[in-house]
């Protein structure tokens, strides 16, 4: 089932994110389907903490990144905008370096929230987080 009501494509969600904390980190999406969006950030010096690994709070960005930018385009933009309400994240594996790759999917699009499930796995398949958002839709 397509869940998209305003038309998507990887450039326009990347370049959604000029100037914010997602372009800082490197945060670029990567794939799309009918049901879902995917993005992909580096695990480097602006995504570790101290003691070498992935900061948990970065997996929360990127999960947050790639949900409400999915988010968004399953809203008619003209008429409604979408914020976050709350998001949680389980940390299952630690990562030192290479990329991390989020897919999100929707549980819930009503009216006036959303819920989403964020995966997030290292470059060989392996989770590394499990992470749900949940989206407010707001009018304009």
């Amino acid at each position: 089932m397509k869940i998209w009501k305003t038309e998507i494509d990887l450039k326009t969600a990347t370049e959604r994110g000029k100037n914010t904390m997602s372009d800082y980190l490197g945060i670029e999406f990567i794939d799309l389907g009918d049901d879902f969006l995917a993005a992909r950030m580096p695990v480097d010096h602006r995504t570790k903490q101290p003691l070498g690994i992935m900061h948990g709070g970065a997996s929360c960005v990127l999960a947050e990144t790639v949900g409400s930018t999915a988010a968004q385009f399953c809203v008619d933009r003209e008429k409604n905008y979408c914020v976050g309400l709350d998001i949680n994240t389980n940390h299952i594996r630690a990562m030192r370096g290479g990329y991390v790759i989020a897919i999100a999917k929707p549980y819930h699009l009503g009216k006036s929230t959303q819920v989403w499930g964020i995966e997030i796995k290292n470059e060989e398949g392996q989770l590394v987080s499990i992470n749900r958002l949940t989206m407010a839709v707001l009018e304009r």
